[in-house]
């Protein structure tokens, strides 16, 4: 089986702060190369109105608890946080966790967040029109900021094959999707023809996905599709005997 880095994300969700801060450091001990949170405002499944944390608020809490692990949020909504702000969030957290921190940015596509929120939920071309925007806002802004954050990487989730990828392509250093292991090939072959046409080595973006805990024994497949860094997804009580099986596969 090839190499790969593992990741896992803690859903903060219908769980305690404590229980999170506690698996993370706990996985940052293990030896995992990232650690992950979500950007939404309400549970995606179970209890609607169960326990939720948000996204940045946590980053800065993992950003201080850990001490290796890269980390970041699989992913930022888009439409949830002016560019400029996020991206001198995003510097200040980097600064706190002494440069671990990954950027993580997407579209947005759960309505009730919006709603919710009082953000204007606008249709899909238009969140992408803004994503793409917003990427390159930050982009500047990240480097403008002192001290300076160019460095963060940027990684993009989503597999839309006629903007999300080409905005992948063009910008991100890293690239997220989920989903079965034929889909991700599918995507990454997308990808792979967007920086063709972008002039963009595809070897420059680090291929991520995320998978839960009934795939742990079949990440070789993931690996076949052409993933290279392979994220667990894990829910409240937080087990990690499968993080353990993942990083055993990632070693052999």
């Amino acid at each position: 089986m090839a190499r790969f880095k593992v990741g896992v994300l803690f859903k903060p969700q219908h769980c305690e702060m404590a229980q999170l801060r506690e698996s993370w450091r706990a996985a940052d001990e293990l030896g995992v190369d990232t650690v992950w949170t979500w950007d939404h405002f309400y549970p995606l499944y179970g209890d609607p109105d169960g326990a939720h944390y948000e996204c940045w608020t946590t980053l800065a809490a993992l950003a201080a608890d850990t001490r290796r692990a890269r980390f970041g949020s699989l992913v930022t909504c888009n439409s949830y946080r002016n560019p400029n702000l996020l991206a001198a969030m995003a510097g200040t957290v980097d600064q706190i966790s002494d440069g671990r921190l990954i950027l993580g940015l997407g579209a947005g596509w759960f309505e009730r967040d919006y709603t919710e929120f009082g953000y204007r939920f606008d249709s899909a071309p238009e969140r992408l029109r803004a994503l793409e925007d917003g990427v390159r806002t930050v982009r500047s802004r990240l480097a403008a900021l002192v001290p300076s954050a160019s460095r963060v990487p940027l990684l993009i989730g989503g597999g839309g094959e006629k903007v999300t990828l080409r905005i992948v392509a063009q910008y991100a250093d890293m690239w997220n999707d989920f989903g079965s292991a034929e889909r991700f090939a599918h995507k990454s072959a997308v990808l792979d023809r967007w920086c063709a046409e972008q002039g963009r080595d595809p070897a420059e973006i680090e291929r991520t996905t995320m998978i839960e805990t009934a795939e742990v024994d079949e990440v070789d497949a993931y690996l076949k599709a052409g993933a290279t860094h392979v994220i667990l997804g894990l829910d409240t009580p937080f087990d990690l005997e499968p993080l353990d099986r993942l990083l055993a596969h990632a070693s052999d």
